[in-house]
């Protein structure tokens, strides 16, 4: 399935590809620059939610992705379906991977990022390391390629804990910040990509209806 969502004819306002539907769940494509749930203010209204419940009435939300990330998005449809998603999220019995293209070479293939986050509530919507009174964060990571022309590393993340920008601040407190972050990379670094180049690759849970363990996948573009 790849349901186009209506963009109403706006071109400066990308689809939403629905990958996967059935009569709990809605598999969704968020695209890079559309929130995901309506912001403050008239202006931050158009999100994937409000796009998706205009195509599926009565979807709710489980979860949601940066408005700079893209990649897949979980909707469900019913209360206790989303109370369902909801619990299986808080024990971390979701996986979920995101691929990101970060600057310079970590030198281990593998390793974590554990670095406790709290608010940076002065520079909102920031966040940042605190180690006297941070939550506790944790980052799996796997570098897939290293380009040395570049200097770009290729790597595959995942995130144990779920922390607002956990991924962002954590590769930006070890050095390697992820190419187009317009909050967290420097100056050159932001430069190197249009975007921020961070995608939910690939989402696994416990299937509300089946309670068999799922795994869904969206190819990154970059």
């Amino acid at each position: 399935m790849n349901q186009l969502i209506d963009n109403h004819g706006a071109p400066d306002k990308p689809e939403i590809a629905v990958l996967y539907a059935d009569e709990a769940l809605l598999v969704l494509n968020k695209p890079a620059g559309l929130l995901s749930v309506p912001g403050r203010g008239p202006d931050k209204q158009d999100c994937l939610t409000s796009r998706v419940q205009a195509a599926f009435p009565g979807a709710l939300t489980v979860h949601r992705l940066d408005m700079s990330t893209s990649g897949l998005m979980l909707m469900v449809r019913g209360l206790s379906v989303q109370r369902d998603l909801q619990r299986q999220f808080e024990r971390r019995e979701v996986n979920k991977t995101y691929i990101a293209l970060v600057d310079g070479r970590i030198p281990p293939p593998r390793g974590e990022i554990d670095l406790p986050l709290i608010n940076d509530w002065p520079n909102r919507p920031r966040q940042k390391v605190d180690h006297a009174q941070g939550k506790p964060s944790l980052t799996r990571y796997q570098v897939l390629e290293y380009d040395p022309q570049a200097k770009i590393s290729r790597l595959e993340l995942q995130p144990v804990t779920g922390r607002s920008h956990q991924l962002r601040v954590h590769l930006q407190a070890v050095g390697h910040a992820i190419l187009g972050d317009p909050l967290y990379a420097s100056a050159p670094v932001q430069r190197k990509a249009p975007r921020l180049l961070l995608h939910a690759e690939s989402i696994g849970l416990r299937h509300p209806i089946s309670n068999e363990f799922v795994v869904y996948h969206c190819p990154t573009p970059f």
